[in-house]
């Protein structure tokens, strides 16, 4: 596509057919929070490595392919996780209106769940891949179309996948930032809102995904462009979950190391994110190992899936770009990617930890008088031994105090009191450690701060806007 050197729709509708649980860049910190490399026994395939920091390994399988036994023997001994290459986008589950054809879509299905794995929805709402019937429609006809598909499919597969690519590829290519020019933006700047919002009520229990290409680098205007809809998503309650990274590398959109960047900047808007339909022109290992590190790097980062399992099982066979070549054998990029899994990452410790000391004071995270009670208020106090002040920083961003209790934010204002509460999943629960040493609310984007700059035993533990004082700096006792 122009400059990104991308194909047109025409073309891929034809062919395409995780830390550092989390890189803490406090080195004090790191230490406390996040077990040794060598805790635990390397794993040997890529979804059992990569299970070991909670996220996934998965590929793309394509129904056609089941009968071959060379291509799912690979399939099922390495992911797991898996997308359906074609099988539930728009032409397939709905050829005629209002006929919805599941056939492709559910052997994709029952071959993932038969062999143990979990599976991502690709995808509800995209300008290509429509069945005729839909791309002759417009305006209000065309916009109940899709919530009528987004219904339908989402009905027959409801408690089934685990994330929806709701909406696909929906930016313009190229630098002005703008939304593609398709049939689904004719019919009004709301219809994304619209999709997300109808998926929720479909499924409710379905991560709800966007999804797009060439967005990998942060400086790039479509990068920009589709974060600042995230935020505004965000801001204003639109149901979104989490956004997908196609990371399609090759020469004419190449990999950049500030791909991290971009994920952890998204991140911080209480999203998590995927890397979802990896493929690497002439498949660096290099490269596969920095993506598999950036991902790792950043807690919200749920996974990574490679479209394709071998060389020709690729919609860009030509660029061999997946981790097999087509005989079936491991490429260099396997074993980069194997070791950044096994060397980067294990599972935290549900037990221990560190204690994490504030700079200004001296004194430490505690929970008064040991309690275990949710809605406790945490403090500073003289740093000790107990399991009141040992903190665990997991791969989903929890920081664990004793067993199952989370450090928890009451809001998301200013003067919110910081408590623990039996964890639950939620974004008040989850923690980003900067570089700088703050420590900052996923949900509200503000700082761990000791209550008016107070160092005394017994000073409240609130959030506030980050300023960048000691009293929000944080470090290892």
């Amino acid at each position: 596509m122009g400059s990104y050197a991308l194909p047109g729709p025409a073309v891929r509708r034809r062919l395409r057919s995780l830390a550092l649980a989390f890189a803490v860049s406090i080195p004090l910190v790191a230490t406390a929070l996040v077990a040794p490399p060598d805790a635990q026994a390397a794993e040997n395939t890529l979804g059992a490595a990569a299970a070991q920091s909670g996220r996934y390994f998965g590929t793309a399988i394509a129904s056609g392919k089941l009968g071959e036994s060379a291509y799912t023997s690979i399939a099922n001994r390495e992911f797991n996780m898996v997308t359906a290459e074609n099988e539930m986008k728009l032409d397939a589950t709905q050829p005629q209106r209002g006929q919805f054809n599941f056939t492709a879509g559910d052997r994709v299905y029952n071959w993932a769940v038969q062999n143990g794995k979990q599976v991502r929805g690709h995808t509800l709402a995209w300008h290509s891949q429509q069945p005729g019937w839909m791309q002759n429609l417009s305006g209000s006809t065309l916009r109940q179309a899709m919530i009528d598909h987004i219904n339908g499919v989402m009905a027959h597969y409801k408690g089934k996948i685990v994330q929806w690519d709701v909406v696909n590829e929906a930016f313009a290519d190229g630098n002005s930032g703008a939304r593609r020019d398709s049939n689904l933006q004719r019919t009004g700047n709301d219809w994304i809102e619209v999709a997300f919002r109808t998926a929720r009520v479909a499924d409710p229990n379905a991560k709800l995904c966007y999804n797009d290409y060439n967005v990998e680098n942060w400086n790039w205007a479509k990068t920009q462009a589709m974060y600042n809809m995230v935020r505004d998503f965000k801001q204003r309650g639109v149901p979104i979950d989490c956004v997908g990274f196609q990371a399609h590398f090759n020469s004419g959109s190449p990999y950049n190391s500030n791909f991290r960047t971009t994920l952890q900047n998204f991140a911080a808007l209480g999203v998590d994110v995927a890397v979802t339909e990896l493929d690497i022109q002439g498949a660096s290992s290099t490269t596969y190992a920095n993506v598999t590190n950036d991902c790792l790097a950043v807690p919200r980062c749920l996974g990574i899936t490679v479209w394709g399992v071998r060389d020709t099982d690729s919609w860009r066979a030509s660029d061999t770009p997946l981790l097999f070549n087509g005989d079936g054998s491991k490429k260099a990029a396997y074993s980069a990617v194997l070791n950044a899994l096994n060397g980067g990452s294990t599972t935290p410790p549900t037990e221990g930890g560190g204690t994490i000391r504030g700079v200004e004071s001296g004194r430490c995270l505690d929970v008064p008088n040991s309690s275990t009670s949710d809605g406790t208020q945490v403090q500073l106090w003289d740093c000790g031994s107990g399991a009141n002040q040992k903190w665990t920083h997991t791969a989903a961003g929890e920081l664990r105090v004793y067993d199952g209790k989370c450090l928890d934010a009451a809001g998301s204002a200013n003067g919110a009191r910081v408590q623990i509460y039996s964890c639950w999943g939620g974004d008040n629960q989850k923690w980003r450690l900067n570089s700088d040493g703050s420590i900052v609310g996923v949900q509200s984007g503000l700082c761990l701060d000791a209550v008016g700059r107070g160092t005394a035993n017994g000073t409240s533990i609130q959030l506030y806007s980050c300023s960048n004082g000691n009293n929000q700096r944080w470090t290892r006792a």
